[in-house]
């Protein structure tokens, strides 16, 4: 992909932090770090063109260079020059940097011609990650430097959420929520709602994360999630992020300062992925919830399965109708089971010791089984039970001082989202208000 600019290097001002009154645009620190300004190069008045590349599939930075018309002994000193702030090998399809060639091609005295038919590459400009800027250029001499500049950001935080279409994955990212912080969505409200089963049309979510800004307001990169709602037909719980004091450890508790996590998931999965089937009893390809016991959520194959709690692997192998199966012993008796896997995680075998959320296995179509889905069963004493029924032990409650801690963390959460206002969405009619 290639687009082009003419004239004397021109790009849009990155936020850097600078000392000086009035921060240099990228064409001067380009031109600076080049020493283009010397006499002994060309007048500062050079044409220069600036072109944009992105990383295709399968591409080196050589191979994006070498379409935007670089010579490749050029091309292999820029990206050498580059290397102490990017590493290559990380670096992926959709990746996008800016190029700049000298329109005149006339090389200083002792520099090599460039290869016929292409332009003599003159600098690059890379933005590995939200917060850093990449520039290389070459010296009077012929010789490549690079420079890496800290972008200035400042804090904020972010709120997406609306009605739920078809899953609330799609609804976040195109609100522009990450997939982390929509996994973490997911795995906050994993103990009590099945994705799957529990969703209506026109039930919300919400989700509050933090954020960096540029000085110019743009968000450039997304933090941790500090808040999760949904608020739905059969499902209504909302969560606040809070570290407590007494032993540093971070997590989720609802308004009355009781922690999201129980003794184990009701979802074993990403249930943010999962397309709801809004309260059919039967999946039309799988029957799930009539044609055996446990319960299915059909997901795409390859999709992570988690450890429903804390516990011990009993069996990490084939057994019959099954397929790959693992089974997994809790405490007081519990034990969980997952089927039809595509393949086991790293280190999965019988006697592991798991903690609650380990990825374990992955989706799949193995043994008797018509498409690609986690068959889940909780045995209590041997015996399968509903796990969407089960009444589970739930975590540690707030008292005393850290309660009245939490609750001034909640007031400082719950001001954040008042200032904060969610995205213009078309809501359901059924279900047309916005919380505060």
């Amino acid at each position: 992909m290639i687009f082009a600019t003419t004239g004397c290097v021109e790009e849009t001002t990155p936020n850097v932090q600078e000392t000086t009154s009035r921060e240099p645009s990228l064409s001067e620190q380009l031109l600076e770090l080049a020493g283009l300004n010397s006499a002994e190069f060309y007048d500062t008045t050079f044409q220069h063109e600036r072109r944009l590349g992105q990383l295709e599939r399968r591409d080196t930075l050589i191979d994006a260079l070498d379409r935007l018309g670089a010579d490749r002994l050029d091309a292999n000193g820029a990206i050498l020059a580059a290397s102490p702030f990017i590493d290559m090998r990380r670096l992926r399809p959709g990746q996008t940097f800016g190029a700049y060639f000298d329109l005149d091609q006339l090389p200083p005295t002792g520099m090599d011609e460039p290869d016929k038919g292409k332009q003599r590459l003159t600098g690059l400009s890379f933005r590995p990650d939200p917060t850093r800027h990449v520039l290389v250029s070459r010296t009077v001499n012929g010789d490549w430097i690079s420079r890496e500049l800290a972008v200035k950001t400042t804090a904020g935080h972010e709120r997406v959420g609306g009605p739920i279409t078809s899953s609330i994955y799609e609804t976040a990212r195109t609100q522009g929520a990450s997939d982390q912080q929509v996994v973490d969505f997911a795995e906050i409200f994993a103990y009590d709602v099945d994705f799957q089963r529990e969703i209506r049309p026109g039930d919300e979510f919400e989700i509050t994360y933090e954020a960096a800004y540029d000085e110019r307001g743009n968000k450039i990169l997304g933090g941790e999630v500090v808040y999760a709602r949904l608020d739905g037909q059969l499902a209504k719980r909302e969560f606040y992020r809070f570290t407590t004091e007494d032993d540093g450890l971070t997590d989720f508790y609802d308004a009355n300062g009781e922690a999201a996590r129980k003794f184990l998931m009701k979802t074993p999965i990403n249930g943010a992925r999962l397309s709801s089937h809004y309260g059919k009893r039967k999946h039309p390809v799988l029957g799930y919830t009539k044609l055996h016991k446990g319960t299915d959520f059909a997901a795409p194959r390859g999709t992570p399965i988690y450890a429903a709690g804390n516990g011990v692997i009993e069996r990490a192998s084939r057994w019959s109708s099954y397929g790959n199966y693992i089974r997994i012993r809790h405490a007081n008796g519990y034990k969980t089971a997952y089927a039809h896997l595509n393949g086991y995680a790293k280190g999965i075998k019988s006697g592991k010791r798991v903690k609650q959320g380990d990825v374990i296995g992955y989706v799949g179509t193995t043994g008797r089984s018509t498409g690609p889905h986690l068959h889940y069963e909780v045995l209590v004493n041997g015996k399968q039970v509903n796990a969407m029924r089960l009444d589970l032990p739930t975590g540690r409650k707030l008292t005393g001082d850290m309660l009245e801690q939490f609750k001034a963390e909640k007031a400082r959460i719950d001001a954040i989202r008042a200032a904060k206002a969610l995205p213009l969405v078309e809501h359901a009619e059924n279900h047309a208000h916005e919380p505060a």
